[in-house]
């Protein structure tokens, strides 16, 4: 095909654009602005819901025992936060 099929954020400002008639610039400026509110929201460790979308939220997993697959050894792995994605259910029909 040729073609890729992965869309990047200037692929989005210029969907944005096109959707909304502004100029390639502004929309650049709302997508940046809209990805930097979810991931100051993530940090803060509250969620961000969008309709029909999803949910942006922290995710913590305790420390826990593991296995080092090369040595055997068994070792305690870092307690950790990370930011996770649950899509909304008209999302997963797609």
């Amino acid at each position: 095909l040729g073609e890729s099929l992965t869309m990047n954020k200037s692929d989005l400002a210029k969907a944005v654009a096109d959707a909304t008639g502004l100029s390639k610039s502004q929309a650049s400026d709302a997508v940046d602005a809209t990805v930097n509110a979810i991931v100051g929201a993530v940090k803060k460790k509250d969620s961000v819901q969008l309709a029909g979308f999803g949910t942006f939220y922290a995710k913590h997993r305790d420390a826990r025992q593991v296995r080092n697959p090369r040595t055997g050894e068994t070792m305690m792995s870092k307690a950790k936060t990370s930011a996770a994605f649950r899509p909304a259910a008209s999302l997963k029909d797609i």
